[in-house]
């Protein structure tokens, strides 16, 4: 378990940019803020992608987050429907380039959604789409050459794995997120994806949760053609990622102070 180390200072630039995010000028109401807020991010980490959720947390070891569905049209980002509710991992966000497998932490950073998966055979969507059966799993043996891969049992030698048919709805419908998977290193973390959650407050061992009706919605949005990405993290490290500068554990320390 992490431990929070105590600081009692913030380095001067990030504090003019929290500064610049929470303070709200009298005749701009807190949702313009966020707005802007987040138009001036995306422009920097969407690159040439036209939709983004965002899944964005208050503190890294929280287990709440909201998701952000946002679209591209004309050079402005807009929100495409109203903020949905999400759970991530039970230890709260890993800082990008920290998660490690086991850790039931949700990945920080910027990742690209191409693909869906599922019980039905077939789901409102236009992503690449896969039907989960008895057989197919997702490996999760670090020590194994298909790490991090969707396989079949009986067609590898791992030793561990998850199943993608569960007897719950967890993954009735899912949407990997492309954490690690090219390349994919060695004990960085597996399976990680958007998908059913299983209560209402009961958090993931480190994917994104949503509630059925609203897993669908998104499914329903996401366009291939966009190069639809997820933007995962606290406020505080989406904001220095899109500063280009590196989050380290004790930087999101001070977010519990």
């Amino acid at each position: 378990m992490k431990v929070a180390v105590k600081f009692t200072f913030f380095p001067a630039a990030l504090f003019f940019c929290l500064m610049s995010i929470l303070w709200v000028a009298p005749d701009v109401s807190a949702e313009e803020a966020l707005a802007a807020w987040l138009q001036a991010s995306l422009e920097t980490l969407a690159g040439d992608s036209s939709q983004v959720l965002m899944v964005m947390g208050e503190e890294s070891a929280g287990t709440t987050a909201m998701l952000y569905a946002l679209e591209k049209r004309a050079g402005v980002w807009r929100t495409a429907f109203p903020a949905l509710p999400a759970l991530i991992g039970r230890n709260g966000f890993a800082p990008p380039g920290e998660k490690k497998e086991g850790d039931v932490r949700t990945p920080s950073g910027v990742f690209a959604l191409k693909r869906a998966f599922g019980y039905p055979a077939a789901v409102d969507t236009r992503l690449s789409y896969r039907q989960s059966g008895d057989n197919d799993i997702w490996v999760d043996d670090g020590n194994s050459p298909d790490y991090n891969r969707w396989g079949r049992k009986g067609e590898t030698s791992a030793t561990s794995f998850e199943q993608m048919k569960l007897n719950d709805d967890r993954y009735k419908y899912g949407i990997v997120i492309e954490y690690n998977t090219d390349p994919v290193v060695k004990g960085a973390g597996s399976a990680i994806f958007i998908h059913v959650r299983c209560e209402e407050h009961l958090p993931t061992q480190g994917c994104v949760a949503l509630a059925e009706n609203d897993i669908l919605r998104v499914l329903g949005w996401l366009e291939p053609q966009a190069k639809p990405l997820a933007i995962l993290g606290t406020r505080n490290s989406i904001v220095l990622l899109a500063k280009g500068e590196r989050v380290s554990s004790d930087c999101l320390a001070s977010e519990r102070r």
